[in-house]
């Protein structure tokens, strides 16, 4: 039985995550949480509208009209769940190859699912799995398909300018051949910018493939060859973004989350003078936010905690190195799109160039991080060298760390050394 990681559920689409288990999360989800309506999104994996329609078919047999709103970006439906108080859901592996898909839910306000209702979802979810007929006799929900909606997240990342356009730069966005390839050049474009469109032709298979912000190479070089002010990358369901300055130098999460910082400050707009940050966070990050006199709060990785340090402290910003940034005061969830909007905005209304930002806002200490496969739990593995990394680490002293983090998502640890 799959079980929920940081992200989610996921799995190799058809195999491990496959409709049946969808259908049974469905009706698992429409137990769980007291709403009427559920907004479904999906990516462009090949695998989508199978488990798209295994999904809404659960959720509909406990009585939960369901709104496919098809091919979107991951924070259009967490962002449809806030402004209508309704239950979200996307069909996505994010990152991950054509051959993993997975589920992730957002409650009613758009935020993901805690501990606990995630518990009691997987409790439902097992009991119902083999047996899942149903016997209250309870009316069946509404499946309709309203695509449009996506419309009113785009109007609403365009209005997080407050009128402010980006006139005037030229942008190379790549869309990974993911969930944004329509409308992030629409949300561009509509704010005036110049732009010029990568991997944006999805065939069911292509998504991340050799692009987005895992693949970041063809876009660098794009950028150089268009004498681009800036590109962007996002990856496949458009919840992270990655940057690209005008030389094809790449701009990461933690560069983005200090530039939007620090022009937030000169703005007034950064409440509490602080951010949120992982224990991923490069060193230079944090010595870059102590020397514009912003604090960090360091929090596990996973946007679900950044999020909620955001909320508890009373902040507006913070992410992940991987480009998961949170505009808390504009969205719930990392959102790839409004990411960049925010970003090439400093760009446009203080004409300075994005390599020049980059290099005021922090210099990044040298970072090593691997990806090792595991057989066996990954937090086994991690716990069996516990001794070994505190010795790296104090060969390092205060001028380095050693980090070991199970992923979520996948049969890996995630080693990081700086």
């Amino acid at each position: 039985m799959l079980r929920f990681g940081t992200d989610g559920v996921r799995g190799r689409a058809l195999t491990e995550l496959t409709p049946e288990l969808v259908l049974a999360l469905g009706r698992a989800a429409g137990r769980v949480f007291d709403v009427p309506v559920c907004a479904i999104a999906r990516d462009t994996r090949e695998s989508g509208p199978v488990l798209e329609a295994a999904l809404a078919a659960g959720l509909a047999a406990e009585g939960v009209d369901v709104v496919l709103v098809g091919v979107a970006p991951t924070p259009a439906a967490a962002w449809l769940a806030a402004a209508d108080g309704v239950l979200g859901a996307v069909i996505s592996a994010s990152h991950n190859p054509y051959t993993d898909n997975g589920v992730k839910l957002f409650a009613p306000g758009g935020r993901k699912l805690t501990d606990p209702e995630e518990e009691r979802l997987e409790a439902e979810l097992h009991a119902l799995v083999g047996a899942t007929t149903r016997t209250d006799g309870g009316l069946v929900g509404e499946v309709r398909e309203e695509p449009a909606l996506v419309e009113r997240w785009e109007e609403s990342v365009v209005a997080s300018l407050g009128g402010r356009s980006l006139a005037g730069l030229r942008v190379v966005v790549d869309c990974a051949h993911g969930a944004a390839s329509w409308v992030a050049p629409v949300v561009l474009r509509t704010l005036g910018a110049d732009v010029l469109v990568l991997h944006a032709e999805p065939d069911g298979r292509n998504i991340n493939q050799g692009s987005g912000s895992t693949h970041p190479g063809a876009l660098q070089r794009a950028v150089v060859d268009a004498r681009a002010d800036a590109g962007i990358a996002l990856d496949g369901d458009a919840d992270r973004a990655l940057a690209v300055d005008a030389d094809g130098r790449l701009v990461d999460g933690d560069h983005i989350i200090a530039i939007s910082a620090i022009d937030r400050k000169a703005r007034g707009a950064l409440p509490g003078g602080a951010v949120v940050a992982t224990v991923m966070a490069n060193l230079g990050f944090r010595r870059g936010m102590q020397a514009h006199d912003i604090d960090v709060v360091e929090v596990p990785v996973g946007d679900r905690h950044v999020l909620a340090a955001l909320e508890e402290h009373g902040l507006a910003l913070g992410g992940e190195q991987s480009g998961h940034v949170i505009h808390r005061d504009l969205a719930t969830t990392g959102d790839g799109v409004l990411t960049a909007v925010q970003l090439l905005d400093v760009i446009a209304h203080t004409g300075t160039p994005l390599s020049r930002l980059a290099a005021d806002a922090m210099t990044q200490l040298p970072q090593v991080l691997r990806n090792v496969r595991v057989r066996r739990p990954g937090a086994e593995v991690a716990a069996e060298v516990t001794a070994e990394v505190e010795e790296a680490a104090a060969e390092l002293g205060g001028s380095g760390r050693v980090l070991l983090r199970p992923s979520g998502t996948e049969p890996l640890v995630r080693v990081m050394v700086e």
